[in-house]
C-alpha cells in the first residue's frame, strides 16, 4: 500500500525536506506563541503516528503526550498499534476511554433515533467530537497545544468531523496528501505495520476508509492535485483519461465540504469584522 510504486508520481515529495519543513513548523509554532509542550489523539493510524513522530523531533519526547481514547467497539489491534508507535519514540501516553459518555447520551430517551445508516454515522461524529473535548479540556491541564491530524486529502474530502478530528491549534499534516503521509512516514521510520495497515477511522467495527469513501486514496489524491494544486478546471482533468463520474464526484465533494474548512462566519455590522476586516498577524508571536 505505501510503497513507492504505488503512490502517484505526481506527488512524490523530498522527504528530507518535509520532514525539515515539518519539524521546523511545530517548533516555531508552538513555542512562539508561548508554549512548549503539545499534545494530540493517537489512534494507531499512519496521520496520528506522523504527528507524533513530527512532534516528538520537533519539542523533544519528555514534551509531547499522546492520548489513546477507545470506544468499546474499537480495535484492540488499533491500540496495540498506537503503544508500538508510543513506545518506538518514548513518549507518556494515556488511555480515556469514551465508552461511558457516548453510551449515555444515545441512551436517553429524549435523544431522537435514525435510521441505521444515519445512526452510525451520528455515533462516529458524536465519538469525533468527544475525544477532541477531552484533548482540548487535557490542553489546559498539561498546558500544552492540541495538534492536529486530518491529512489534506480528508480535508478536501470534508472526510472528518467538524469541531471533532477536524479541530486543533496547529496541523503538521494537513498540506500532506493521504499518498505523501505513506512517503514520508515510510521514509522518517514510522513502524512499517502501521504504515501497511488499511486506514481507518476505526469508527464502528470493521470500517475501513476505502469503503466508506469508494475509491482509494492514490484515485483520488491525483484528482485533487489537479483540481486544487494546478488549478485544473474538471474538463480538462477528465481529458487527462479519468473517468468522467469519477472527477465530478470527487469535485461535488470539494465543493460540499467547504464550508468545514472555513471558520465560523460572522455577520457584518460593524466597520471592522472579525474573520474579514480585523484579522491578527499571528506571525508577530505573542
Amino acid at each position: 500500500m505505501a510503497r513507492l510504486d504505488e503512490i502517484p508520481k505526481e506527488l512524490l515529495i523530498d522527504s528530507a525536506l518535509a520532514h525539515r519543513m515539518l519539524v521546523t513548523f511545530v517548533r516555531e509554532e508552538v513555542t512562539k506563541v508561548g508554549f512548549k509542550r503539545a499534545l494530540f489523539g493517537l489512534s494507531g493510524g499512519i496521520d496520528s503516528a506522523l504527528t507524533a513522530t513530527i512532534a516528538a523531533e520537533a519539542l523533544g519526547k519528555d514534551n509531547v503526550l499522546a492520548v489513546t481514547m477507545p470506544y468499546r467497539s474499537s480495535s484492540p489491534e488499533s491500540l496495540a498499534d498506537a503503544k508500538l508507535v508510543a513506545d518506538s519514540l518514548g513518549i507518556e501516553t494515556i488511555e480515556v476511554d469514551i465508552t461511558p459518555q457516548i453510551d449515555a447520551y444515545f441512551g436517553r430517551k429524549d435523544v431522537p433515533t435514525s435510521e441505521e445508516r444515519i445512526e452510525q454515522l451520528r455515533r462516529g461524529n458524536k465519538m469525533a467530537r468527544e475525544r477532541m473535548t477531552i484533548l482540548y479540556d487535557l490542553s489546559m491541564s498539561e498546558n500544552a497545544l492540541v495538534l492536529g491530524t486530518s491529512n489534506k486529502t480528508e480535508l478536501l474530502l470534508g472526510y472528518g468531523t467538524l469541531f471533532g478530528d477536524m479541530a486543533s491549534a496547529l496541523n503538521p499534516i494537513g498540506d500532506l496528501y493521504k499518498s505523501q503521509v505513506w512517503q514520508l512516514a515510510q521514509d522518517i521510520g514510522v513502524p512499517e505495520k502501521v504504515v501497511e495497515k488499511a486506514p481507518t477511522a476505526d469508527l464502528w467495527s470493521g470500517q475501513t476508509d476505502q469503503e466508506e469513501i469508494g475509491y482509494s486514496y492514490a484515485e483520488i489524491d491525483r484528482i485533487f492535485y489537479y483540481l486544487v494544486d494546478c488549478r485544473t478546471e474538471v474538463e480538462t482533468v477528465i481529458s487527462k483519461g479519468f473517468d468522467r463520474s469519477f472527477v465530478e464526484h470527487i469535485a461535488e465533494l470539494l465543493r460540499q465540504s467547504q464550508y468545514k474548512r472555513r471558520l465560523p462566519v460572522v455577520a457584518k455590522l460593524g466597520k471592522r469584522t472579525i474573520d474579514r476586516d480585523f484579522r491578527y498577524p499571528r506571525d508577530w508571536g505573542y
